[in-house]
């Protein structure tokens, strides 16, 4: 029997149609094994598109999935209808108060970040790697959620699983980098051997959004790198020295 798709939900989203997935329950083979949503993980595009229907399937069986083609930046877009995978905008955030649109982000060590106001009925979805969350890509999705209908103080969010402080080793310049353009985010590093440091990017990706005035900020705490079984991992897949990596989807609908 195939392993079936494990969903990994937040107590804050309760009542939203939404998941975080990982790599189990797919039918993707070789070292992309699993869940593979991504279409540049050099994986098989039919296998990828079997994989995405299985998401689609565990978290809002008939809903349209809307995807933007992710470039790091802190760029939100609004969907009012589903768009065709070679039309995708280049964005990192998308916003939405459409029913049957199911929102999806993906990632292999980023965090992926999920939003809901539910009384007005407006969700998003953010990928926030460094370079995103740096920029403010998880503001401006608030904004755009405003923008919707929603507000501020009823937006709940759940961060998902992303590399972990332990995991995430960088050096001073990338410290630096960091403190230059926001003083306080220092918190988010730890000492590690001599040079470098370690990062809480899911500390960091949470202390924007408390900054940001929302209702509620959850933490999954689960880490892509340490789980192989369960995540997919570009930095793990880097030091293995192999030659892709797959990524894993989060979802939000209404």
């Amino acid at each position: 029997m195939a392993e079936p798709v494990e969903v990994n939900r937040a107590g804050v989203l309760e009542g939203i149609a939404h998941g975080f997935l990982g790599r189990r329950g797919g039918v993707s083979t070789g070292e992309v094994a699993g869940l593979n949503a991504g279409l540049g993980a050099g994986d098989d595009d039919r296998a990828v598109a079997q994989n995405r229907a299985l998401a689609v399937g565990a978290v809002l069986p008939g809903a349209e999935l809307v995807t933007v083609y992710q470039i790091h930046s802190p760029d939100c877009v609004v969907a009012q209808q589903a768009w065709p995978l070679d039309q995708r905008p280049r964005a990192d955030a998308i916003v939405t108060k459409v029913p049957g649109l199911l929102l999806g982000i993906v990632t292999a060590d980023c965090a992926p970040v999920l939003f809901a106001d539910r009384e007005a009925g407006v969700i998003g979805a953010a990928h926030a790697g460094w370079k995103g969350a740096i920029g403010g890509v998880t503001d401006r999705t608030i904004a755009a959620m405003e923008g919707l209908g929603a507000r501020r103080d009823r937006i709940a969010a759940a961060i998902g699983p992303c590399i972990a402080q332990a995991s995430y080793e960088v050096d001073q310049a990338f410290r630096d980098h960091f403190l230059e353009s926001d003083a306080a985010s220092g918190d988010c590093f730890a000492a590690g051997q001599a040079g470098h440091w370690q990062f809480d990017l899911e500390g960091y990706v949470a202390r924007r959004l408390e900054s940001a005035g929302i209702g509620a900020v959850e933490r999954l705490r689960l880490d892509t790198y340490a789980a192989a079984e369960r995540f997919y991992s570009y930095r793990r897949a880097t030091h293995r020295g192999e030659a892709s990596y797959g990524r894993q989807l989060s979802l939000i609908g209404l």
